[in-house]
């Protein structure tokens, strides 16, 4: 043990610093308080206001009904899986799709102009169209085409509108990406004589990829709910199950339980978006790419 590490082993705090360690876990113990009577100052209070609404038992009876709880949730424990399995699809093909227009309208290359210009229509055309539209015009518009040797299921069609809708907006996701790197990096790659696909390929892409994950992640708990919407071209999925019982029984009840399941998925990806965010903010203060 060398002479420099014998009084850091020994080290003790002064007074000084117990005194300033005291003072610091005091003003914390009181924030915590103050927080905690905030919280439940305001959620008491919002809790009464709903409770003692006079029109609260209907409310109860018609939205919060444990009985039509309990007998719709089978058939939309089954409709949410189709939720889920349309999700699972699309969000790969978004991811390549998005980063393939991406690229080439990153591209300067004169033989890609016309693909430059065909995404560029894209994105613009698609991100100004609703995607509840873009659903009803795949389901009901491509299926009456009679193409041959491609499915004219209403599933399939849906799943294409939400993979051409959220495609256009996670290309400019990439690309603004891909023009936050810095131009330093491009004169650097071109000083290594690499061209300009393998400059995209090895050094700007990957660090676009990186910095653009929490934004991304938003788009896909957006993805997450916005398959609610086949549920308008009569797919069995959570929604149109719930819909199909409450106007039934009369009970809206159903609702709420899907409502529930897609709180259930969306809300731990948020806080996964939220994590990730603030780990890229770390490793930038800390100099780390």
């Amino acid at each position: 043990m060398s002479a420099d590490e014998a009084p850091a082993r020994g080290w003790t705090p002064s007074p000084r610093e117990l005194e300033r360690r005291s003072a610091r876990a005091r003003q914390t113990r009181r924030r915590v308080a103050a927080a905690s009577v905030a919280t439940v100052a305001v959620v008491g209070g919002l809790a009464a206001v709903v409770l003692l609404s006079p029109g609260w038992p209907r409310v109860r009876e018609s939205f919060f009904d444990g009985f039509h709880a309990r007998e719709s949730l089978p058939a939309i424990v089954d409709g949410f899986w189709i939720n889920v399995k349309m999700f699972l699809i699309a969000e790969p093909l978004i991811l390549v799709l998005g980063l393939a227009i991406a690229l080439v309208r990153s591209s300067r290359s004169p033989w890609l102009v016309p693909l430059r210009g065909i995404g560029v229509v894209y994105t613009d055309v698609v991100r100004g169209v609703p995607t509840l539209l873009l659903v009803f015009l795949f389901a009901f518009g491509m299926p009456a085409l009679d193409l041959q040797g491609i499915p004219s299921s209403s599933f399939f069609w849906a799943t294409v509108a939400l993979v051409v809708s959220y495609s256009a907006y996670v290309a400019e996701v990439f690309r603004a990406g891909i023009d936050s790197v810095h131009p330093s990096q491009w004169l650097s790659s071109q000083a290594l004589a690499l061209s300009r696909g393998q400059t995209l390929r090895h050094v700007v892409v990957p660090q676009a990829v990186r910095r653009v994950v929490p934004p991304l992640l938003n788009d896909f708990v957006s993805l997450q709910k916005d398959t609610a919407l086949v549920a308008s071209v009569s797919i069995f999925d959570a929604l149109f199950t719930a819909r199909d019982y409450a106007n039934y029984n009369f009970n809206y009840t159903p609702y709420v339980v899907v409502a529930c399941f897609f709180v259930a998925m969306t809300v731990p990806l948020a806080r996964l978006c939220d994590w990730l965010a603030a780990r890229i903010a770390r490793r930038e203060r800390a100099g780390v790419l």
